[in-house]
C-alpha cells in the first residue's frame, strides 16, 4: 500500500486562498442541501491540560475520497515558541476500501481553510461597500484572514491590534507588501475597529477582546477565536445587536462560548442564529437585512471544510507528483 505524505510547505504551495475559498463553497453548499454526513466534532480536554485534542471525521458521498477525519490538538502556549496553535493532521481514505491514501499536514489545512471560510462569509455579510478591515490578534489566523480577505475583495487599509503593541508593530511591517494597501498597528482593539466595515477577531482570549459600543453601523465580524464554550471574544451586549450566522448551528450551540456566554447572561434567546452559511450559498436563507445591520459570523471550523481543502489538495498533488509517495 502507497500513502501520500503532503508537508505543510506542500499545502502552502498548492492550496492557494482563492482556490480554498471556491472549493469550500461548494462543500458548504453541499452541506446545507444534507448531501454531507458529519457528526459534533469530539473533544479531549483534560482538567489540567497544556492543550487538547479534537477528532473531526466527515463523509460526503459523491467525491473521491469521500472520507476525512481530522485530528489536532490545540496548544496554546505554542505561539510564544514559535509553533503554530493548531498541529496534527488530515486522513483521506477510499471511497472503494477504505485504505488510507494520504496524511496531511494539519496546521497548514486549518490556516488556509478557516480564513477562506471567513473570506466566503464576508462576501455573503458585510456591506458591498466596506473596504476598512481590523484585525484583533497577530499570529497565524491574523496573517491567514488579511490574505483571504484581500485577496477576495477590494480594501483601502488594514488595521492591526494585539495584547503585544510590539507584535502588532512586527505583523504590520512583515504584512504591508502583501496586503497591497496601508496596514496599520493600533495601540488598542477600540482604535482598530473605529470605522471598520470588516472586522476579524482572532485571538486565544477567554474574555471580550470587542464590545458593541466601539462598532461603526454596518460592521461585519468573523469571529475565529473562540472555540469552547467557556471563552469567548465578543461581549453580549455584541451578540444581542447582531445578526448571528454560523457555520454549524449544533456547533454553535454545543461549544461557542460566544454564544452559550451570552445565552446564559440572558442576552440572547436561544435561536438567536439567523442561519448558516451554507443557507446563503444555497439561497435557503438571506443574510443581512440592512446597511446599519450589524452581522456575525461565529466560525467554529468544520470536518467537511478540511475533508474538502485535503481533498483538493490531494488531487493537485498526485496531478503534479507533489508530496512524498512512501510504503505504508
Amino acid at each position: 500500500m502507497k500513502i501520500l505524505i503532503v508537508s505543510g510547505r506542500d499545502v502552502h504551495e498548492l492550496l492557494g486562498y482563492d482556490e480554498c475559498t471556491e472549493v469550500l463553497r461548494a462543500a458548504l453548499a453541499a452541506r446545507a442541501r444534507g448531501e454531507v454526513y458529519q457528526p459534533l466534532r469530539t473533544m479531549i480536554e483534560p482538567e489540567e491540560p497544556a492543550g487538547l485534542m479534537a477528532l473531526m471525521p466527515a463523509y460526503w458521498p459523491g467525491t473521491d475520497p469521500a472520507y476525512g477525519l481530522k485530528a489536532i490538538c490545540i496548544f496554546p502556549g505554542n505561539p510564544a515558541i514559535g509553533l503554530d496553535a493548531h498541529q496534527g493532521v488530515v486522513l483521506l481514505s477510499s471511497t472503494q476500501t477504505g485504505e488510507p491514501l494520504a496524511i496531511l499536514n494539519a496546521s497548514a489545512i486549518t490556516e488556509i481553510r478557516t480564513a477562506a471560510v471567513s473570506a466566503v462569509a464576508t462576501g455573503l455579510l458585510a456591506r458591498p461597500d466596506a473596504t476598512e478591515l481590523a484585525i484583533i490578534g497577530t499570529g497565524v489566523q491574523a496573517r491567514a484572514h488579511l490574505l483571504a480577505i484581500s485577496g477576495s475583495r477590494p480594501l483601502t487599509g488594514v488595521r492591526v491590534a494585539g495584547r503585544d503593541h510590539a507584535k502588532a508593530i512586527r505583523f504590520a511591517g512583515l504584512m504591508q507588501a502583501s496586503a497591497g494597501v496601508p496596514v496599520i498597528a493600533c495601540a488598542s482593539a477600540r482604535d482598530a475597529v473605529s470605522e471598520a466595515g470588516i472586522i476579524v477577531t482572532a485571538t486565544s482570549a477567554a474574555e471580550p477582546v470587542l464590545r458593541r459600543d466601539w462598532l461603526a453601523a454596518g460592521a461585519h465580524i468573523n469571529a475565529v477565536g473562540a472555540c469552547l464554550p467557556h471563552t469567548r471574544e465578543l461581549d453580549g451586549a455584541t451578540m444581542a445587536d447582531a445578526a448571528l450566522f454560523a457555520d454549524s448551528r449544533e456547533s454553535v450551540r454545543g461549544e461557542a462560548g460566544d454564544y452559550l456566554l451570552a445565552l446564559a447572561e440572558g442576552a440572547i434567546g436561544p435561536d438567536h442564529v439567523r442561519a448558516e452559511i451554507g443557507e446563503l450559498l444555497t439561497g435557503d436563507a438571506a443574510g443581512r437585512s440592512s446597511e446599519q445591520e450589524i452581522t456575525v459570523f461565529e466560525s467554529l471550523g468544520l470536518a467537511v471544510e478540511d475533508l474538502a481543502a485535503a481533498a483538493y489538495v490531494y488531487g493537485k498533488a498526485s496531478r503534479l507528483g507533489a508530496g512524498s509517495l512512501v510504503d505504508f
